[in-house]
């Protein structure tokens, strides 16, 4: 490791003074114009991290939903899944470190991470389409060369597109071809597979109509759909021709605010979904009859797909495990209904990707989503071999049939990260199949209104949390008030947690009616402002839109 080389190049990059960031969830976020010496930096971690592995990592330059003025990084684990904590500590630590500093930290790593500097390192790198991406991701590879790493730049893709590119290198191939060809071959060629049936019987080709936020989604949908066409066709809206990223659209927008886009033409019971905007969360809604705007999120997604998978199942009749994880801000209409109704375990975990897929992994099959659009289904390596086993064996022609479909399914998503992309076609695919609407799908269960706030507070750190973030530990007397405010409404629940980056404490709230649902929410968030130290205008229960979480959704 030539620190010498790294210093004289570090000092092109040099890190702003009294600037402070922490590796979150989704990695580092904040203004572009502060992040080119974390782009770097974590341009030296990636050959750090590859060289402990001994495999391929990846580096995403993104800020997901986010607006376009921000920006952001994360590092891609060899199978496709989020950095290691211990790695984010590292990446925490490396990224503020001053200039001075940093030859000792990066060698303080290698030896906390057992490191063998001689390892060959190999980085890719892909980017979103911001304006600063292209810049920092420069960076990026600046990092990686300094250090005698070698890269491959993917250019523009989504992130889940370079999440896929390093589960693939790192598989030799196994589980498809590391090029972007290579995934819209895979995922169209299962699409068509599982349609086929449907698409055989008479079924008019399905049109829907996708908001690609004005990002990396639509570069790619557009390159795709001609892949699946026969099947499905699909018209992009807010497809960066105009309009800036995430700006009055995209799915955390949708989500956020439960009303439609701009710039997308919406007619009376026609299926819209939307991406974020580095197209790894999707969410569907429709207008009735009536001209009333229906959201269906990431819930309604987790009922649909068990719903689905769990007659496949039955009827090879194995005794594969099927589960389904969510966090707190899942709907309890929807939570009820999968007990109840499916009769599917549910787990309950912390907020955070990273936690879900984490709990996933303790099934054979675990299907998570976060209300927000963002998820996956996971099948371990066990159950892909027997599904594959059972449908080259099975002689009764129905069962073979059902494998033959489970093993679709398997193709079809993209199991190293959620991906608006493969979650769509899996959708699309499952409507066609059970003959669908979108108001059948969303009728499954209602979901008991809610209403998520945010409250400033002087420090974040105040508010801790247990029982996936369900109930508060501190202040002491918060989590008592809150349950003493919840006895007052009917099918109500209430919970706060602290942001993962800003100073702010987000409450959620549902209750049997949506005004019940919007007191509750405020009058928690008074209980926080009170104990938890909030800072700036209190609470004011006439106009709770002003505390509408707009903010990136559960960051």
């Amino acid at each position: 490791m030539d620190l010498d080389a790294v210093t004289k190049q570090s000092a092109l990059h040099a890190k702003p003074d009294g600037l402070t960031l922490q590796y979150g969830t989704a990695g580092f976020r904040t203004k572009a114009e502060h992040l080119d010496h974390v782009m770097f930096r974590m341009g030296l971690l990636a050959v750090l991290r590859s060289k402990q592995t001994k495999s391929t990592i990846g580096v995403m330059v993104t800020a997901s939903h986010n607006p376009e003025e921000d920006n952001g990084v994360k590092l891609v684990d060899p199978l496709g899944e989020m950095l290691a904590p211990s790695w984010e500590e590292h990446a925490t630590c490396l990224a503020n470190a001053e200039e001075q500093e940093l030859p000792r930290v990066l060698l303080d790593i290698s030896e906390k991470a057992a490191v063998n500097l001689h390892q060959d390192a190999f980085v890719v790198v892909g980017r979103d389409t911001r304006p600063s991406s292209e810049k920092l991701s420069q960076s990026v590879i600046d990092g990686v060369t300094v250090l005698g790493g070698q890269f491959h730049d993917y250019g523009l893709l989504t992130t889940p597109q370079l999440h896929y590119m390093v589960y693939c290198r790192n598989t030799s191939g196994r589980y498809g071809k590391a090029t972007i060809e290579g995934y819209y071959q895979k995922l169209s060629t299962a699409f068509v597979e599982l349609t086929k049936q449907a698409f055989c019987s008479g079924d008019d080709q399905r049109t829907l109509k996708v908001d690609c936020a004005n990002g990396i989604g639509a570069l790619k949908l557009r390159e795709m759909k001609h892949y699946f066409s026969q099947g499905l066709s699909v018209q992009l809206f807010n497809d960066g021709t105009e309009g800036k990223l995430n700006h009055l659209c995209g799915a955390d927008f949708v989500k956020s605010h439960q009303k439609p886009p701009q710039g997308i033409e919406m007619k009376s019971n026609e299926r819209c979904c939307s991406f974020d905007g580095d197209a790894d969360r999707i969410i569907y809604y429709y207008h009735d009859a009536d001209g009333q705007f229906h959201l269906v999120d990431g819930d309604k997604i987790a009922a649909l797909i068990s719903g689905f998978l769990k007659e496949p199942l039955l009827e090879i009749g194995d005794s594969l495990s099927l589960g389904v994880v969510q966090t707190a801000y899942a709907n309890g209409s929807s939570t009820r209904y999968l007990e109840e109704v499916m009769k599917v375990p549910v787990c309950c975990t912390k907020t955070g990707v990273k936690h879900l897929h984490h709990k996933a992994q303790e099934f054979d099959i675990g299907v998570y989503f976060e209300a927000n659009g963002h998820g996956t289904v996971l099948f371990s390596k066990a159950a892909e071999m027997k599904i594959k086993q059972l449908a080259e064996e099975l002689e009764e022609d129905k069962k073979r049939k059902a494998a033959k479909m489970l093993e679709n399914v398997i193709d079809l998503f993209n199991q190293a990260t959620g991906d608006a992309i493969s979650d769509m076609l899996v959708i699309e695919a499952i409507l066609a199949l059970k003959g669908l609407t979108v108001q059948q799908w969303d009728a499954l269960y209602t979901d008991l209104p809610n209403r998520q706030l945010k409250v400033k507070v002087a420090d974040r750190q105040v508010i801790s949390t247990t029982d996936a973030e369900r109930q508060a530990v501190k202040p002491p007397g918060l989590q008592e008030a809150i349950n003493e405010l919840v006895k007052k409404y009917r099918l109500s629940r209430a919970f706060v947690r602290p942001s993962g980056t800003e100073d702010i404490v987000r409450v959620y709230a549902e209750a049997d009616s949506q005004e019940n649902a919007d007191s509750l929410a405020y009058e928690v968030s008074l209980a926080v402002f009170q104990l938890a130290g909030g800072i700036g205008e209190r609470p004011q229960p006439e106009s709770p839109e002003q505390f509408l979480d707009d903010s990136p959704l559960f960051s």
